[in-house]
């Protein structure tokens, strides 16, 4: 089955607004459904009660659905590293939203890819949206009542990081909270046609995957930008690798920065042969079976600017079960399975 891989570029920060359809990385969602957004209580961590922070979202209709001509799924995670607990998936939340062609919210006409187009299709039309983090915000500061929060925490966080000193005046310091990821589009090509356009550049390829054949066998700095996610691989590539880590490696190996991996209905790619994906709950909407969708791979970790490389958030891979049917939400948006498979030190022991 063919793979779709997805890469990280920079763009325009308009072309990644609800109304261009987008799939990308950190910000602020950029919502499908403008009205039946999630609210906080949808998004608490299970650790720590938080809003998780928006991760990602994908683009990916269902061309054989009226219902999924428009389609996208979210994904959140609780920033705080004790919640990122080693094969567990509590501090993750992802969510499914889809609409037919004609609907309340954008013309059924493709967009125009310009700045200036359709500059009314926005969620704050709809509903009041947290400034922090952009959820669904039912209260204002009672100061300025012009800024709206989804809970006291996120409140208390804008405070403390340029609200004290604009409440007065009534203005908005800046417009993404240092909270949120930095972001990137995600871009979206075929494995397949990948390696068709790469077919008469064997040797340049040659290169690059000797060149980190040799990185890994002495030790040196690797491909991979994020010192953790970089150590814990080379110290599985340094001991006697099972089959499936050494599958892992050799499928990454060929395009080292794919942060993502789309497969709807076939299967992951897992890191390692321990603590895999057990049974899948059904579709919380229609009770339905639920299918492999896409994962997101640990070189996402790379982009996400992360202040404290020992202590943040990690994961080996995040992959992603959606309603086999896609149903049809009842409310605009339906929660999802994501589950997380961590590089764990103790798995190799299982090896030798």
């Amino acid at each position: 089955m063919m793979v779709d891989l997805g890469f990280v570029e920079k763009c325009e920060s308009w072309r990644l607004e609800s109304r261009f359809f987008p799939s990308k990385i950190g910000g602020k969602p950029a919502w499908l459904n403008l009205k039946n957004i999630p609210e906080e209580k949808n998004l608490h961590c299970d650790y720590c009660k938080e809003p998780c922070i928006f991760l990602c979202q994908i683009y990916a209709p269902y061309e054989d659905n009226e219902n999924t001509f428009h389609r996208t799924i979210f994904v959140f995670i609780c920033k705080k590293s004790e919640c990122s607990i080693s094969n567990e998936n509590g501090n993750l939340k992802v969510f499914r939203s889809q609409l037919a062609r004609v609907n309340e919210f954008y013309p059924p006409e493709p967009p125009i890819e310009q700045n200036d187009w359709r500059n009314d299709i926005s969620v704050d039309q709809w509903v009041k949206t947290c400034y922090v983090c952009g959820i669904l915000a039912p209260n204002h500061c009672s100061k300025c009542k012009s800024v709206n929060y989804c809970c006291r925490a996120h409140q208390i966080y804008d405070w403390k990081h340029g609200h004290k000193e604009s409440c007065d005046i009534n203005q908005k310091i800046s417009k993404y909270s240092k909270l949120l990821f930095p972001e990137y589009e995600i871009v979206i090509e075929k494995e397949d046609a990948k390696d068709e356009n790469n077919a008469n550049d064997v040797s340049e390829e040659e290169k690059e995957i000797k060149k980190y054949e040799t990185i890994l066998q002495e030790g040196g700095a690797g491909t991979f930008q994020n010192e953790d996610v970089q150590n814990e691989l080379l110290s599985m590539a340094n001991q006697k690798e099972d089959e499936t880590f050494s599958e892992f490696r050799s499928t990454i190996d060929k395009y080292p920065d794919q942060i993502l991996r789309y497969n709807r209905g076939g299967n992951i790619l897992y890191i390692s042969a321990e603590n895999k994906i057990g049974e899948i709950p059904k579709c919380s909407e229609c009770n339905g079976e639920r299918q492999f969708e896409f994962q997101i791979m640990p070189q996402l970790l790379n982009f996400l600017e992360l202040e404290n490389a020992l202590k943040c958030i990690d994961w080996g891979i995040l992959a992603v079960y959606t309603c086999t049917k896609s149903c049809v939400p009842k409310n605009g948006y339906i929660m999802e399975y994501i589950w997380k498979q961590d590089i764990i030190e103790g798995n190799l022991d299982n090896t030798s």
